[in-house]
């Protein structure tokens, strides 16, 4: 079982955090991790738990955080952030992933899945995988990430990630390289059709050559598969 733990890393109330027009860094990030929550789901293998206040109301203390995941043993820690810098609408963009500044292996392998997959799916300035001595990562006992998906001091990256459209990319971006990293299978849903047949789904891909894969696999092994 693998357990994944999730944190939109600021809470509606928090002082701050907002861009320059006063839209707040949770409104962006807590609708990535329900996102991302939701399409886990469909995946065999795991587990889930979002460790922040899903209503916005309390701003969980990061000592809190980091014990509420530790004592539920989760194999993967991912925090959801926009980044910010100076003071108004400034130019500075792009997207960036961090992990522990003792680079560890499979916290680098993950995040870089991520950070690839981010750039594919949103286009904003590639600022790469960096390390960072942040108490998320630091005190945490597990392979543990923090994304910056985007600059919220930004213009044009701030009012794209207010879209469900780029939303709903972000989300695709981190699940793809969880389920590339992790090797995730799709749970099957079996589906009652009017003859008295039934339709076992057994995959649901972005990426049409991930698709082709699995209808391979599936022929090699003796069940008749589509691609629909």
């Amino acid at each position: 079982m693998l357990k994944i733990s999730h944190a939109a890393g600021h809470a509606r109330i928090t002082p701050g955090k907002q861009s320059p027009d006063g839209y707040k860094e949770w409104q962006v990030t807590s609708e990535i991790v329900k996102l991302v929550m939701m399409e886990l789901e469909s995946y065999e293998g795991v587990s889930q738990k979002r460790i922040d206040d899903p209503t916005g109301e309390t701003d969980i203390p990061l000592n809190k955080r980091c014990e509420l995941i530790n004592t539920w043993g989760a194999n993967v820690h991912i925090d959801y952030h926009l980044n910010a810098y100076g003071d108004g609408w400034t130019n500075a963009g792009g997207t960036e992933t961090y992990i522990y500044t003792t680079w560890p292996k499979e916290a680098a392998a993950l995040a870089g899945k991520i950070q690839t997959n981010l750039i594919r799916e949103l286009g904003f300035y590639d600022r790469g995988v960096k390390t960072t001595n942040f108490q998320i990562v630091r005190e945490t006992k597990m392979t543990a990430l923090i994304v910056e998906f985007a600059f919220m001091t930004n213009l044009n990256e701030a009012m794209k990630m207010r879209t469900s459209e780029y939303q709903k990319k972000a989300a695709r971006a981190v699940v793809d390289g969880l389920v590339a990293h992790y090797g995730l299978k799709k749970r099957p849903a079996v589906i009652s059709i009017n003859d008295g047949l039934y339709r076992v789904q057994v995959g649901a891909f972005s990426d049409i050559n991930r698709a082709k894969a699995l209808v391979e696999e599936l022929k090699a092994k003796g069940y008749p598969a589509i691609l629909i």
